[in-house]
């Protein structure tokens, strides 16, 4: 810490904290730093000795979650607050980590002023919501609901290493995650705060928002199969193409959500064979992706996709292979909590602008264990998941005092 109380800059102090994270990373461009690593191992190290700094008592959990809790009076609840440490390959020092930086540092400010939280609070590290070295994702905070499938810990990385073997070999029991599940009569909420991985409150003008709720996902998986034949001899007419019916697929997922509010629509994935300058394209393997806050209106486009690929394909004699993949219903955020972060926000000058969450966030698993609510903040030029990314100190102080002030409500 540069100071104590009023004079501190405590956007400053986690603008530091943060970059000192970053180090912590694969050798290369922006931050890589995977779960079970000796990167991970060494960010637990830094973030615990700052967590005791601040008084808070420390362990590490058997999913690899790093707890430093704040006891407060006997029979109150706790307030959790965190996110994740783990980053994507190459991607930026803000993503999920902010999201335990500022917590932490918030209750530095709280200690620095000698204001005593009304309830006991504890800041959470979570060992990998990005999904990126296995699999599967938010073992940490569906450790803590008690929604943590077996199966995943059989899962393997790109080096044939199970989570298994990774957690035991990081010092884990994975045998044990089972008693991680937390009594919700213990727990008065969850709240995430992360970079907003969007446009949205730049071009408000706006610092901070509130999440209405994290958007619900579907994903599809569609196959179309034609007939090739030679570029130059086979005619025109009665083609089976089948890039041109996945063309129109395309198309028809990107009108789709721009003509539905509250939709988003991506064709993440195209394929097509045999793929070569001077033969009609036989056969297309592709995917569609639809996210909404509103789980009705992602249902409906998945819906018309497929109803719009039927009738494609069979106008064109192709034959059509079309099925969902994935399916994650939005979770919306708890009226209560976010009300609190949104009275905060306009109490150092904000608007409290509510927006939705087109990612997923280990907020959506502590759902299953009570009321979440999630703090966004302004990032530059929208950019997420990449070196580029950059949150200012001056928000991440705004923040910070939203998150004391939140705490302190409690009363």
């Amino acid at each position: 810490m540069t100071g104590s109380g009023a004079l501190t800059d405590w956007g400053a102090c986690a603008a530091d904290l943060l970059d000192d994270l970053a180090s912590l990373s694969e050798p290369g461009s922006g931050v890589t730093r995977l779960p079970f690593t000796a990167e991970h191992r060494a960010a637990l190290e830094l973030l615990a000795a700052r967590m005791r700094q601040a008084g808070l008592r420390v362990t590490l959990d058997d999913a690899g979650t790093l707890v430093g809790r704040l006891d407060g009076p006997r029979g109150r609840g706790a307030l959790l607050m965190g996110s994740h440490q783990d980053s994507v390959r190459q991607g930026g020092a803000y993503d999920g980590i902010m999201g335990v930086v500022l917590p932490l540092i918030a209750l530095e400010k709280l200690q620095a002023e000698g204001r005593e939280p009304p309830c006991a609070v504890e800041v959470l590290a979570f060992a990998d919501e990005e999904g990126v070295r296995f699999p599967t994702a938010l073992v940490g905070s569906r450790a803590l609901a008690g929604t943590v499938d077996p199966a995943v810990f059989d899962m393997e990385d790109a080096d044939g290493t199970s989570l298994r073997a990774a957690m035991t070999g990081f010092g884990l029991s994975p045998g044990g995650i089972g008693e991680l599940k937390r009594d919700p009569g213990d727990v008065i909420g969850f709240v995430e705060t992360h970079i907003e991985q969007g446009p949205v409150l730049e071009r408000a003008g706006e610092a901070l928002g509130v999440v209405s709720a994290i958007c619900g996902i579907e994903r599809h998986s569609l196959g179309i199969v034609g007939e090739t034949g030679h570029a130059g001899t086979l005619p025109m007419e009665g083609r089976k193409d089948a890039l041109v019916a996945g063309s129109a697929i395309v198309t028809e997922v990107n009108r789709l959500a721009r003509e539905t509010p509250e939709l988003r629509g991506t064709v993440g994935s195209f394929a097509i064979g045999p793929n070569v300058v001077n033969a009609v394209p036989r056969v297309v393997r592709m995917t569609a992706e639809f996210r909404s806050p509103e789980d009705a209106v992602r249902r409906a486009a998945g819906d018309a996709l497929h109803d719009f690929a039927e009738r494609v394909c069979g106008e064109m004699g192709l034959s059509l292979s079309c099925e969902m993949t994935y399916q994650q219903p939005a979770q919306p955020c708890a009226a209560g909590l976010s009300d609190r972060l949104a009275r905060a926000i306009r109490a150092v000058g904000g608007k409290g602008l509510v927006l939705p969450s087109g990612a997923t966030h280990d907020a959506s698993a502590m759902a299953d264990l009570c009321p979440v609510a999630m703090l966004f903040v302004r990032c530059r030029g929208g950019v997420s998941h990449r070196p580029e990314e950059y949150a200012a100190p001056g928000d991440m102080g705004q923040a910070v005092d939203v998150l004391a002030d939140l705490v302190m409500s409690l009363e």
